[in-house]
């Protein structure tokens, strides 16, 4: 069985990032982001469900799903958002359950933005957080994303403190400061998990 390592961090901690750097050495990447694509993509049970709810109006001219339309729904309407919510998780949950039976390196990457807020850490042998202070968090969102601070102060308000993900984590990965440094952290977890898969009964 596969060691399973869960990677979160909140917005612009890095995960994709720290995740890249782990795929350069070869290790099999779950993300829960791309997975939630796929559980919607044209052809789906989960499309199809929201479809059947919501009408074909939820859906772009190409078949897949509008996501800016479904964001508009569900922001005004909260029983529509656990609707939502209870359609897919299970869904997304299986199928990482199955990526990861299917990862083929000797330990793979769980990466779910909000892990901890949802508890997936039981899905992980090990939790994995990338941690920035705050102001580094504003800065780098308010850039990437184009936002202003205030929207993505609302942000890390609803996701976990800084210190619930620290007090779950196994181990942290300090994203404060340059990419050099950064390389050099993932080298020596790379190297600590590949250690204990050799220790894991086979």
């Amino acid at each position: 069985m596969t060691m399973v390592i869960g990677l979160t961090g909140g917005i612009g901690s890095g995960k994709t990032t720290v995740a890249n750097l782990f795929a350069d050495y070869h290790i099999d990447i779950i993300d829960a982001d791309i997975v939630a694509r796929e559980v919607v993509a044209p052809g789906s049970a989960g499309l199809k469900a929201i479809e059947d709810k919501l009408g074909s109006d939820i859906l772009l001219t190409d078949g897949n799903l509008d996501r800016s339309k479904l964001r508009a729904a569900i922001f005004s309407d909260n029983t529509l958002k656990d609707w939502l919510n209870g359609l897919l998780h299970p869904m997304i949950r299986e199928k990482m359950q199955a990526d990861i039976q299917q990862a083929t390196s000797p330990y793979c990457l769980l990466v779910v933005p909000l892990m901890v807020e949802n508890n997936l850490q039981a899905m992980t042998d090990r939790l994995l957080v990338v941690d920035v202070d705050e102001q580094t968090q504003i800065a780098r969102t308010t850039q990437r994303d184009g936002v202003d601070a205030e929207q993505v102060k609302s942000i890390l308000a609803a996701q976990a403190s800084r210190q619930e993900r620290l007090d779950a984590a196994d181990d942290i990965i300090n994203n404060n400061n340059d990419g050099a440094q950064l390389s050099s952290q993932v080298a020596t977890l790379h190297q600590q998990y590949l250690a204990m898969c050799q220790q894991q009964p086979s």
